[in-house]
């Protein structure tokens, strides 16, 4: 699953950790959601779309082989 959370953080100018409290999740699980080695549940990714304010297709999206 790619997603662009990385660039979305950058836009909002916040580290992980601010993402991850925000979320509640820890920021490991930020830095692997933002480097493709952990596919978050739907309820976070509904979670991470939201505090963004932008929709879940705008931020994460399925790869060819998904």
């Amino acid at each position: 699953m790619k997603n662009t959370v990385k660039v979305e953080r950058a836009i909002k100018d916040i580290t992980q950790q601010e993402l991850a409290t925000a979320v509640g999740v820890s920021r490991q699980t930020i830095n692997s959601i933002e480097a493709g080695g952990y596919i978050p549940s739907g309820v976070l990714v509904l979670k991470i779309a939201r505090y963004f304010g932008k929709p879940v297709e705008s931020i994460f999206e399925l790869e060819e082989n998904e």
